[in-house]
């Protein structure tokens, strides 16, 4: 590297690049963008200026849903290839499309004094459904059957845990007024009115006295609120421990491995080995034919996927009923899973324009005898 080239920040390049810098953490650990230098002591990561292009390429990929591999072998440097590959993603894009061609927005919003937050009803109907799996069904911990929602800054941010499993999701609003705001909203309320949220192009979310306000083109809906202190979910994600293992794969062929295992299901990731390196290294992802994640129901062979993971190998159990959902609602076609240990939290992350983590926790590993049992 020349002494004269210059290293930006990740918080630099998120924004000359338009992507946010969590997404740009994914495709360090992808292996898409490496940065150019990583402190050993803080693990910030710097990268070069020329390496804004590559990033904005990879953005405007992402914004046409381009999967991981369609990308890298689009920017493998084979013009003909990438020229083949994107022809079929714009096809294929198209068909699903054209119904929605000609489809129209008619905005309308009365403002009004108080806190207020503009949003695509069908946006927060996909974030209702996608966080809701983590709404606690038993009322044991009244606060626990609802959402968390928060209003800051440029974001909204959804939050629900049963204590098992614990997802968020970030969406950036069309509009705001007012200040910060949250509130613990009835899950099964919230829930009941997203159907006639996939209905409206806009909703405008306000506090009101009693619980939370929607109102869409005159039409005006009502949650009730919770009045209990929700849990600190903040410090549960910033005191999980360090990662050990990282496994991606794609998120349908882990699904559909899944539903043939059952309702106990064992996870072995085993990594291939890297001559010439040492530890963990994001950036050398294991081709997926080398590394393995099996998924097997207790006492059988399983199915070999194809995943890239580094890190060391690790076996784990889950139950299905816990794990699928958190999968299921995973933003993006390819998922990464962070595992410190097999009895520790594991964190499930998409790169998407709105920010998805959701955190899952294993279970003691199960027997044939158990599984029976059960």
């Amino acid at each position: 590297m020349s002494d004269e080239e210059q290293l930006v920040t990740i918080g630099v390049l998120a924004r000359a690049s338009g992507l946010t810098a969590s997404a740009l953490r994914f495709y360090d650990d992808c292996g898409l963008l490496t940065p150019a230098e990583v402190d050993a002591v803080t693990g910030y990561r710097y990268y070069r200026s020329a390496q804004l292009e590559r990033a904005m390429l990879i953005r405007r990929l992402r914004e046409i849903e381009v999967g991981l591999d369609g990308i890298t072998a689009i920017l493998s440097g084979d013009q003909a290839l990438a020229e083949h590959l994107l022809d079929e993603h714009v096809d294929a894009l198209e068909r699903r499309a054209r119904h929605a061609a000609d489809t129209a927005r008619a905005i309308k919003a009365e403002l009004n004094s108080g806190p207020r937050v503009l949003l695509p009803g069908p946006a927060l109907a996909h974030a209702i459904e996608q966080v809701g799996s983590a709404v606690a069904a038993d009322d044991g911990i009244r606060v626990l059957t609802g959402f968390l929602l928060e209003v800051e800054r440029d974001a909204l941010i959804l939050t629900a845990t049963d204590r098992y499993r614990l997802t968020t999701r970030t969406l950036v609003p069309l509009r705001r007024s007012g200040g910060d705001w949250s509130l613990v909203v009835a899950g099964t309320e919230l829930t009941a009115i997203e159907p006639w949220l996939r209905t409206t192009d806009e909703v405008a979310l306000s506090p009101g006295d009693r619980g939370l306000l929607l109102n869409s083109g005159g039409i005006e809906r009502h949650c009730r609120s919770i009045a209990e202190p929700y849990p600190d979910y903040r410090a549960v994600l910033s005191g999980l421990a360090p990662v050990r293992t990282r496994v991606v794969l794609t998120r349908d062929r882990l699904l559909d491995a899944i539903d043939a295992a059952g309702p106990a299901l064992v996870f072995s990731a085993h990594p291939a080995p890297q001559p010439g390196t040492t530890g963990a290294n994001p950036a050398n992802l294991a081709p997926a034919d080398q590394a393995t994640l099996v998924v097997a129901a207790p006492g059988t062979a399983g199915e070999e996927l194809p995943a890239a993971v580094i890190g060391t190998a690790v076996e784990l159990a889950f139950a299905t009923p816990t794990l699928r959902p958190a999968l299921q609602s995973a933003v993006g076609p390819d998922i990464m899973l962070d595992i410190s240990a097999p009895d520790q939290p594991v964190v499930i992350r998409s790169a998407s324009v709105g920010d998805l983590t959701t955190v899952t926790m294993p279970t003691v590993r199960p027997t044939p005898d158990t599984e029976e049992n059960t």
